[in-house]
């Protein structure tokens, strides 16, 4: 069976990466061991280093899907889901809107 990466590779790249785990050092070790990147990112998760880009919307936050807004909706008005699920049909704003003023974190200044 061959080895495709030597134990001192394996040591240099969980070092550099711990050191700086971002996509550029993936890039980086990717150049310098002349292997894919998903072959680098492999070897990093099944080291147990590599730590996934976690996607953030525009604004800056996590993104959440409309059927969860809904869900939430439902739960902090005590409504079983079958009843608004409909809702998903609405814009994602206005979801995120009626979901804040259900929790009293609507703030009439912001909208207009």
């Amino acid at each position: 069976m061959s080895v495709n990466y030597t134990e001192e590779q394996v040591n240099q790249m969980v070092t550099l990466y711990s050191e700086n785990p971002t996509r550029e050092t993936v890039e980086k070790l990717s150049e310098e061991f002349d292997k894919s990147i998903k072959s680098i990112i492999g070897k990093l998760a099944r080291e147990g280093v590599y730590k996934k880009t976690v996607y953030k919307t525009k604004t800056g936050e996590n993104p959440v899907t409309k059927k969860e807004l809904v869900q939430m909706i439902a739960e902090l008005m005590e409504l079983p889901i079958e009843k608004i699920a409909g809702l998903e049909k609405s814009p994602k704003a206005d979801l995120k809107l009626l979901a804040e003023a259900i929790q009293g974190d609507y703030d009439d200044e912001e909208i207009c």
